[in-house]
């Protein structure tokens, strides 16, 4: 007899986020899955959207201080009802059918401890860097593993008694928001749980990004602390952001621009850059495709650049903290730094 579907509790941080909480809300609150909560956990806020989430029927409870979304994930984690804990990102707008969908793989998959999703691609801001960044995010998620090596927590689930028990989120370590779900991904996969990415499960993501915001976030809370992290497990997975062709890519990168200087020593070095910029366009063929399908050529040709500067950062983030980092240890010394050094 298949057991009945599972109590859910949507855990929802927010910081100052009444523009776009109470179509989060409404999205849950529509969805086709009966056995649920949603606690909101107003992390500092100073506007009003604690009451906001109060009068559309969420459950909220309020942190001390401003602590960041996995403190506050944490916090929500020790008063849930459910045995299913599904993380969304308050800028997160879900489907009516992805409760039900993240319950019914749990009743299904018994041996699957963690569940996550990702960004469809109708992306609701227009701009042309939010329309790249999270088409790139749904076009990497659709194209990694199923059997995942890492978690994401801007949709995602996993059974409460495991999160508990591996201390949820590591905000020690990570004192800012940045990669503590990747880390609690990593976390499970070493002590044997499995992850699943589901990649049916979609919703819609609201935020709008701008330049500054971008490379701070790219660069200062994913690039940095994720390569340090990557140095610390002494291995690098095969799957989203980080696989074979990714990391080629980048090396091509750096040979593209050390190559230059020498073009105007002896003009044939030309050829150079530009196999460099031939295999990039191959190896990268499959996204630009994607970008062309989605909004025509003339975007993907303009995400091209983009590309080279997210390989280009990647790169020089890696090294820097192999340097910092896993050279000293190779030479006998030892460094002891949290992960928020990395900053």
């Amino acid at each position: 007899m298949q057991r009945s579907l599972p109590y859910i509790t949507v855990i929802v941080p927010v910081y100052n986020g009444r523009d776009f909480l109470p179509r989060c809300l409404d999205a849950l609150f529509s969805s086709d899955y009966a056995s649920f909560e949603v606690l909101v956990v107003n992390d500092g806020s100073t506007d009003d959207g604690p009451e906001i989430a109060a009068q559309k029927g969420a459950r909220v409870i309020s942190t001390d201080h401003r602590s960041g979304p996995g403190a506050a994930r944490n916090l929500a984690a020790e008063v849930a009802a459910g045995e299913i804990l599904v993380f969304v990102d308050a800028d997160v707008v879900v489907k009516h059918d992805t409760l039900r969908k993240f319950g019914e793989n749990f009743v299904q998959l018994p041996e699957v401890s963690a569940i996550f999703g990702s960004y469809d691609d109708e992306p609701a801001e227009q701009n042309f860097l939010s329309q790249y960044k999270n088409l790139q995010h749904h076009f990497v998620h659709q194209n990694s593993e199923r059997d995942a090596s890492t978690f994401w927590s801007g949709l995602g689930a996993i059974r409460r008694g495991v999160f508990i028990a591996h201390g949820g989120f590591d905000c020690e370590k990570y004192s800012i928001p940045s990669i503590e779900d990747i880390d609690l991904g990593y976390r499970l996969r070493r002590s044997g749980h499995q992850i699943l990415l589901d990649r049916s499960i979609q919703a819609k993501h609201l935020k709008r990004w701008e330049l500054i915001s971008h490379l701070r976030t790219e660069i200062f809370c994913r690039a940095l602390p994720w390569s340090r992290l990557i140095l610390e497990e002494n291995r690098i997975i095969n799957d989203m952001n980080v696989k074979t062709g990714d990391r080629i890519s980048a090396m091509l990168v750096a040979l593209l621009l050390l190559s230059l200087p020498f073009i105007f020593w002896k003009p044939i070095a030309a050829l150079i850059p530009i196999g460099c910029l031939l295999g990039l366009v191959y190896l990268n063929r499959e996204i630009l495709a994607f970008y062309a399908r989605k909004r025509g050529v003339l975007f993907a040709a303009l995400t091209f650049p983009w590309q080279l500067l997210y390989f280009f950062y990647s790169g020089v983030v890696f090294s820097y903290c192999w340097v910092r980092y896993a050279l000293p240890h190779l030479l006998g010394f030892t460094k002891e730094a949290s992960a928020a050094n990395c900053l």
